[in-house]
């Protein structure tokens, strides 16, 4: 049994060892060297799995923040989305008011009136679209193209008479892009085959 509060001297005296004399004899500590391995061992495990599980936590976290980053940018590129399909609206009926208003202008008719109006018009609706052209919305011109379902929507065929069947013959109403995304469909015409 182990002696807690005993002297050396008391030791001898009584004859009690709690110990050995000499310190190489002492045993050796409770771990043994295969259990310091296998520790040892056990931490490295855990040290490579702690480390894994960081840099996939960091890799994460730098996903989060592309995706909100690419979230945030497409917010202030797309946010004026539903107001460009309302002013696209009033650049259409700008559009028929300048061609109305062509069409009674002409040299024959001499209203000096209608040629302003005519020109003013005319003035606003370029003015409207580099307005448009500077802050990524632009007016499709299909016409001669291939059929695209993503941009174009279809309202008649047309016999193709000097086209390739599947291309747009004709545009009813313009669509228009914001920054590459379609925001309003092109209303066309596709040229089809005729049958005989």
């Amino acid at each position: 049994s182990p002696c807690v509060f005993s002297t050396a001297a008391q030791q001898r005296s009584t004859g009690d060892e709690c110990g050995p004399e000499d310190p190489r004899d002492e045993p050796k500590h409770p771990l043994s060297d295969c259990t310091l391995e296998h520790k040892a061992i056990k931490l490295e495990e855990q040290v490579r799995d702690l480390t894994e599980r960081y840099r996939k936590a960091l890799a994460d976290s730098e996903n989060v923040r592309r995706r909100t980053q690419k979230f945030v940018e497409d917010a202030k590129l797309f946010g004026i989305q539903s107001f460009c399909r309302d002013l696209v609206e009033v650049a259409d009926i700008l559009e028929k008011t300048a061609e109305s208003a062509a069409e009674e202008a002409e040299p024959s008719n001499p209203n000096p009136t209608l040629k302003k109006i005519y020109e003013g018009l005319f003035l606003i609706e370029a003015k409207l679209q580099s307005v448009f052209a500077k802050h990524g919305l632009q007016k499709m011109n299909p016409v001669g193209g291939k059929y695209d379902p993503y941009d174009h929507e279809i309202v008649c065929h047309v016999p193709a008479e000097g086209m390739q069947p599947g291309t747009i013959a004709l545009v009813t109403q313009d669509g228009y892009k914001l920054h590459g995304r379609t925001i309003r469909h092109a209303l066309v015409g596709v040229a089809v085959e005729s049958q005989e």
